[in-house]
């Protein structure tokens, strides 16, 4: 099984950062309202950046190393980081 680290923008320009087996499900449910408690405040979100990571500890640890960048290291990270066509939402 695959696991992913990723970053959402919000509608107020920031970004959440969470893990998931399933991008283009996760945001899907960010965008209903089922995410988490800041994305259903801020949304919608736009997919900005995924990274696949080997197991779940990875995905546990990645995120912690993410969640502690600032905002302008943030946007570095997702610059750099195109999202694959794979995880574009089109609906």
């Amino acid at each position: 099984m695959a696991y992913y680290c990723y970053m959402v923008r919000c509608t107020n320009g920031a970004y959440y950062t969470g893990w998931t087996t399933d991008p283009l499900r996760r945001v899907k449910e960010h965008n209903a309202g089922r995410g988490a408690r800041y994305t259903k405040m801020n949304g919608p979100v736009e997919l900005v950046y995924v990274e696949e990571v080997t197991d779940h500890s990875s995905a546990l640890k990645r995120e912690a190393e993410i969640k502690k960048l600032g905002h302008a290291r943030k946007m570095k990270l997702v610059d750099g980081n195109a999202v694959p066509l794979e995880f574009i939402i089109k609906d």
